[in-house]
């Protein structure tokens, strides 16, 4: 393998140090406006506590002391409807996947095979979640959803299982059947097999479409907002109503802010070599 030349390297890091501070200053900037003054604020970007504004962590006493119950009720709705989505997701689009992937299916009447119905699976995600706002109001507005932890859970199912099932197919399709075929012939039940042979082998692909699916749930917006009042309310509305007479309260919002990508960092960073190697497998076909 050749060695990289001096300038190659330089050029390397200063290429990835100039991405990094591109990635991490937008949080910086939250930082440093969750711990000023409104005044300061007002002032316009002043970027060095101590020599540009006098730091203040009063906004954050307000939301974790006077406002503590209200910040985490949505904090723990956003977590109920995020986990709760993630795990039917991956649970269906599992079982989804492997059955497109190790079984033949044929509608007589469209002459559709399983490549057909995998493509029309997926297809549902190229629609505007916007076209279906109505819908979704009517339909659970007569069947008592609205406002509820099981709508919010339903509906991020439903937009999640088209990725899960893409995803986890093309898993499914890199390890060899002889694996469960061995375990048949062994006395193994077909779901014996996939539970304790396929499932472990395909680790990357499940850590992957879980933090897709987590993450999807916990940023959506539109039907968060559509879809609840008060006892199911998510982060994201939260953060968006930190408007009052006064304006915009922007360093309410950045300390929200923080507090909300705080999960979503955390479980990214912790799961980081299982999303890169699901990507990578993922994409490779027999």
């Amino acid at each position: 393998m050749q060695r990289r030349k001096p300038w190659q390297t330089i050029l390397l890091y200063m290429v990835v140090i100039i991405w990094l501070f591109i990635v991490l200053f937008p949080f910086y900037w939250l930082f440093t406006t969750s711990l000023k003054k409104p005044l300061d604020v007002s002032r316009g970007p002043k970027y060095i506590p101590y020599k540009d504004f006098s730091p203040t962590t009063e906004h954050w006493k307000y939301l974790f002391t006077q406002q503590k119950k209200t910040t985490l009720r949505h904090f723990r709705n956003s977590i109920i409807a995020a986990l709760g989505s993630m795990v039917f997701s991956v649970v269906i689009g599992s079982m989804a996947g492997y059955g497109l992937s190790r079984f033949s299916y044929h509608w007589k009447w469209l002459k559709w095979r399983n490549d057909n119905i995998a493509f029309w699976i997926i297809s549902q995600r190229f629609l505007p979640p916007a076209l279906f706002v109505v819908p979704f109001l009517m339909i659970y507005a007569t069947s008592g959803l609205i406002d509820t932890h099981f709508g919010l859970i339903l509906i991020y199912t439903m937009f999640n299982i088209p990725f899960t099932i893409w995803i986890m197919r093309d898993f499914f399709n890199t390890l060899p059947a002889s694996l469960e075929e061995s375990a048949l012939v062994d006395g193994a039940t077909r779901l014996q097999a996939f539970l304790r042979i396929v499932l472990p082998l395909c680790g990357p692909g499940l850590a992957s479409v879980s933090i897709f699916s987590f993450v999807f749930s916990w940023n959506e917006f539109l039907y968060a907002l559509m879809l609840t009042n008060f006892d199911a309310i998510t982060m994201p509305v939260l953060i968006a109503g930190m408007n009052n007479t006064r304006g915009v309260q922007w360093w309410y919002i950045s300390a929200l802010t923080l507090f909300a990508v705080s999960p979503v960092v955390l479980l990214g960073l912790f799961m980081e070599r299982f999303i890169v190697r699901g990507l990578v497998t993922g994409a490779l076909k027999e």
